[in-house]
């Protein structure tokens, strides 16, 4: 059996050169606005229109990969993206720009959807894991080559662009030429989130505030870098740092999670996260301790997403997890799209140190609302555990025995209709008398017809019922 890097070696090859170009076309876009002294608020939405495009991305890509299929609707959205990513050098406008971030955000969604499906559906069960350990480790790789190749254009010109391009055009080749047999089309699942967020609201909250703390680092920690005056060669070293760091982190953190509760260590994760940014915001910029700092930072904020994935996927059944990927995905889009924009303005108006202030605010937010949540959910564990069941007013009845199959029906109803003298409490000597009567009659029509039998029968009943109302409303009388 081959192994994965070399089965999917056309797959990874075009994972790593679109994520190195994506990589290098969002730190380009944040330190070539802040060297232009863009308002913060435009950074930020210039970031933030990526998320929206990756969300709005999901269900134009369902459409497009089922109609055209997975290498056509690739090929077509590499085109739009490298011709959004050039577009930049044609026209300054802000709002093109913010269009063309749109439809950057909505094509690359849609190549994602692509190469997930593709390796989702043809990898084997037994390498399942590695696959996708493997094309993880190729992104963090080409989202790391991105954030070094910024510090080759340190004037900010043209040259970027031309790479970014470049690369968005060469991960079509792989693809294209690939040997492996095509994917079947897409089948677009319901969406129901709100389903989901009762299933797993720990899992989906965490995912939400987290995806805010990541979209503000990718969007705006390289203008914060810039800012505070770090040149464009330790913005890329900077960024590198964090990235590099969280992908070491991946593997001891899954371990981690196999043998302590995942929801006790997002709890954990997230005190430590809002410990670390508060102290990055308050503590100058040092060549050295900065590093360490934002290497903390990205073991932490970087593990977040995977932890709430698993924790996720441990709440739902089988046959619901494609529903939940979906309700994943939408849920960090929103988040990632609405922190940048949030942070920007804070930055704009408070200073740049309100992007880590922001991210410590999401994170002790995080952990506030991760507690009640647990809270709540130990109480309505208890309530349930104090239940206990009660039979209801048939279970009560004698006649629950008649649906017994291993009682005898005849016998029932023989006592049914000739209850025993202590059955009832009945004290009127006219009601006795009338008992006796019914039971002297029954005596003499013992060996009548079947026919007649039965009409004695239902006579008697019909009377006992009588008797037995009589009672009743003299009780009620008193």
């Amino acid at each position: 059996m081959d192994s994965p890097l070399r089965s999917f070696a056309s797959l990874y090859s075009t994972t790593f050169l679109m994520v190195l170009a994506a990589g290098l076309l969002t730190t380009y876009l944040g330190l070539r606005l802040t060297t232009m002294e863009v308002p913060q608020i435009w950074i930020g939405g210039m970031m933030s229109a990526y998320y929206i495009g990756l969300v709005f991305g999901s269900k134009v890509g369902h459409k497009l990969i089922a109609q055209v299929g997975h290498i056509r609707a690739f090929v077509a959205c590499a085109g739009v993206v490298t011709a959004s990513a050039l577009g930049h050098a044609l026209i300054d406008n802000l709002t093109v720009w913010i269009v063309l971030r749109l439809a950057v955000g909505m094509g690359m969604m849609c190549q994602y959807m692509v190469l997930e499906s593709w390796l989702n559906e043809q990898a084997e069960t037994n390498q399942r894991g590695t696959v996708f350990a493997s094309y993880m480790i190729v992104s963090y790789l080409g989202l790391m080559a991105g954030q070094g190749a910024i510090s080759l254009y340190p004037d900010l010109g043209l040259e970027p662009l031309l790479l970014i391009a470049i690369c968005f055009s060469l991960c079509i080749v792989p693809i294209a030429i690939t040997r492996r047999i095509h994917p079947e089309p897409l089948t677009p699942a319901p969406l129901q989130m709100g389903h989901y967020w009762k299933r797993a609201p720990q899992a989906l909250t965490t995912i939400a505030l987290g995806s805010m703390i990541v979209g503000c680092f990718y969007g705006l920690a390289p203008s914060y870098a810039t800012a505070i005056g770090i040149d464009p060669e330790h913005v890329a070293l900077y960024m590198s740092c964090t990235i590099f760091a969280g992908l070491l982190a991946q593997w001891p953190m899954g371990k981690l999670s196999d043998i302590i509760s995942r929801s006790l260590l997002i709890r954990i994760n997230c005190t430590l996260l809002g410990f670390i940014v508060l102290i990055i915001s308050i503590v100058p910029f040092h060549s050295v301790y900065s590093l360490i700092l934002t290497g903390l930072f990205g073991i932490l904020a970087f593990t977040l997403y995977p932890l709430a994935t698993a924790l996720a996927n441990s709440r739902v059944d089988q046959h619901e997890r494609v529903g939940l990927s979906a309700t994943i995905l939408v849920t960090f889009g929103i988040g990632a799209s609405i922190g940048p924009l949030v942070a920007s303005g804070l930055m704009q108006v408070m200073g740049d140190q309100m992007l880590y202030g922001f991210m410590a605010i999401c994170s002790f937010t995080l952990l506030a609302r991760l507690m009640w949540i647990n809270l709540r959910q130990k109480a309505e564990q208890t309530i349930t555990a104090d239940y206990v069941m009660a039979g209801g007013d048939m279970v009560s009845s004698p006649l629950a025995a008649s649906f017994d199959p291993r009682v005898d029906v005849d016998m029932v109803n023989e006592q049914m209709i000739h209850p025993a003298e202590d059955a009832f409490d009945i004290t009127p000597d006219s009601d006795n008398e009338e008992l006796d009567s019914s039971n002297t009659q029954t005596d003499d029509t013992a060996d009548a017809s079947p026919a007649n039998a039965n009409t004695v029968s239902n006579e008697q009943v019909e009377h006992k019922i009588l008797d037995d109302e009589d009672v009743d409303n003299e009780i009620g009388g008193r």
